[in-house]
């Protein structure tokens, strides 16, 4: 990444219901591994006045998604589709609910980011392996460099979340799409 590109920080699916305990979700426990991480960086960002999103899951109870395994979670509306306490969201920040997997499907967030002048899209927050990964890959499409930060996002496990890091480490669309740890990134975009 370059001095010249302006960065935003898309924090995504940090909601309440995956934090409670009482619904006992296997990703919980690695996700709370990345709040310390996700935290730093928001606060590097703030201190460069880049965007900040909270990109969160809005679903419907009825929604097409829940007719296979997954049991509804993440409620449009709902407490548990609000963005955890332990993160460091503020009123200037951007809260994004999405109603699918990716923070730019049907949300606008491309152009947000243009409206910002935003040339790059760090993405973190759970899961690696799905809205992370869809984020990152329609942040591309949209023309957008795109860095995965890999101690910001978390998997059902750690082997899945490496994994999945692992698939796109090397990729023909290299220094376009990255794979990076978060100070790693903020190095080289000072």
């Amino acid at each position: 990444m370059g001095d010249k590109d302006l960065p935003a920080l898309l924090i995504i699916d940090m909601v309440k219901d995956y934090f409670n305990p009482e619904k006992n979700y296997p990703i919980t426990v690695h996700a709370k591994k990345i709040i310390a991480p996700i935290n730093k960086t928001i606060q590097r960002f703030r201190e460069r006045a880049w965007p900040i999103v909270f990109s969160t899951d809005a679903f419907h109870e009825d929604d097409f998604i829940f007719k296979g395994r997954m049991h509804p979670h993440s409620i449009a509306g709902t407490p548990g589709a609000e963005v955890v306490e332990d993160l460091d969201k503020r009123p200037e920040d951007y809260w994004l609910p999405k109603p699918r997997f990716s923070a730019f499907f049907k949300t606008g967030l491309e152009d947000w980011l243009r409206q910002r002048g935003v040339t790059l899209c760090a993405v973190g927050g759970i899961a690696t392996n799905f809205c992370v990964l869809t984020t990152a890959m329609d942040a591309l499409c949209h023309d957008f460099k795109t860095v995965i930060l890999a101690d910001c996002s978390a998997a059902a496990s750690e082997q899945l979340h490496q994994k999945t890091l692992d698939l796109y480490r090397k990729n023909p669309l290299f220094p376009l799409f990255q794979v990076m740890g978060s100070k790693e990134l903020l190095d080289s975009l000072s």
